[in-house]
């Protein structure tokens, strides 16, 4: 019980951080889109997101068909995109509390791996324009 209280003061103080935390000026004008695997209690999981602003949709399917949409903020480093996020699931899920991080691979390719409390540890693929 201890850990899941410390966990989710974790989470909710990086979301604080990353919240109030300036905008880049040179903020990414065309958003940046991904797709996610992962796994959970012994499901595939799967999602896909955008990002644009430093702000992020992800849309995802869990476990026993729930269904949810997460909103996640990033902090924008030089080469690594730290995020934190929200969420909500169908099939009396509730609330998901996600994180993780994305790396510029290459020029137009990002890699990512990250955490979703209904969806599980997942891997990230996605395109810069």
């Amino acid at each position: 019980m201890k850990i899941a209280i410390i966990a989710q003061t974790l989470v909710t103080s990086l979301s604080l951080l990353t919240l109030f935390t300036p905008q880049q000026a040179s903020a990414q004008i065309i958003p940046q889109p991904w797709v996610s695997v992962g796994g959970k209690d012994g499901e595939v999981t799967y999602a896909v997101g955008a990002k644009a602003f430093d702000l992020g949709i992800e849309v995802g399917s869990g476990p026993q068909g729930s269904a949810g949409l997460d909103v996640l903020k990033f902090l924008s480093l030089p080469v690594i995109s730290p995020y934190v996020g929200l969420g909500y699931y169908s099939e009396d899920k509730g609330v998901a509390f996600s994180g993780g991080v994305q790396v510029g691979a290459t020029r137009n390719i990002v890699v990512g791996a990250g955490y979703n409390s209904v969806r599980g540890f997942n891997g990230q693929l996605g395109i810069k324009f």
